[in-house]
């Protein structure tokens, strides 16, 4: 998923997912901080065991290191809360927003920091053409009274329970593990029977619209609004493509 972009940052150390320990054996004097997906969503909606982002608070803190979580795709409500990182009851020193902040109607996103991190930005260091513009900002606005308004976080829990419990009931050997929180689900696909790309493709010819990674994941990441009726129709479809691809079950 990387070929095509660069040339990328230096100086960052990358360290396997989920591991505590591999982060603070990482950790060295000169480490400014720690960036880090509550939820792999590029990397297959891959979940990190209980208390995986608490242990990283702690080591951020008793280091003196930044941790920053990147919550475009599992903030704003995704994962059944406002921000995946509540789920461990963790407050990080920066967080980035993006995605959802529009609401599905400007391409929006922020950065978030404690008053004295972004204190070390002074005029002129830093700059966006489009950065701050009122409309923008007005839309993001418009999405976090609605997202609170509407309960979506509340709601996102409660579907994504439906729809996880859906998908385990097919019971189906072409698919290996269903996985997420909230309406952020990734159904893992066996590659020796259909890859994730025609299953997506499969989908989106009937009408569902998801998205492959890594060639074995779908990902599943409807509208927070979505109804129950909807999610049956979803799961029909892919009850359907299963058997139309010829697979035993």
């Amino acid at each position: 998923y990387r070929a095509g972009f660069g040339p990328f940052a230096p100086g960052f150390v990358t360290v396997p997912f989920g591991d505590a320990a591999a982060l603070e054996a990482a950790i060295t004097p000169d480490t400014a901080a720690f960036l880090v997906e509550p939820i792999q969503g590029e990397g297959g909606i891959v979940v990190p065991p209980d208390g995986y982002l608490a242990q990283c608070r702690a080591i951020c803190t008793r280091h003196d290191v930044l941790l920053i979580c990147d919550e475009v795709q599992t903030g704003l409500g995704r994962t059944g809360r406002l921000l995946a990182c509540d789920h461990d009851g963790i407050r990080p020193d920066g967080l980035v927003l993006g995605k959802a902040l529009g609401g599905g109607l400007l391409p929006v996103s922020a950065f978030l920091a404690r008053d004295d991190v972004m204190a070390v930005f002074r005029p002129g260091d830093h700059g966006s053409t489009f950065g701050g513009n009122p409309l923008a900002c007005a839309v993001g606005l418009a999405a976090l009274d609605l997202l609170e308004e509407e309960r979506l976080a509340q709601r996102a829990q409660a579907l994504g329970a439906l729809l996880m419990a859906e998908l385990r009931s097919l019971r189906h050997p072409a698919i290996r593990e269903i996985r997420g929180r909230g309406l952020l689900i990734g159904m893992e696909l066996d590659p020796a029977q259909v890859s994730a790309r025609v299953f997506c493709e499969r989908l989106m010819h009937r009408g569902i619209l998801s998205k492959d990674t890594h060639g074995t994941v779908v990902r599943l990441a409807p509208p927070l609004i979505i109804s129950e009726q909807e999610i049956g129709i979803a799961v029909a479809a892919i009850a359907a493509i299963l058997q139309d691809i010829g697979i035993a079950a």
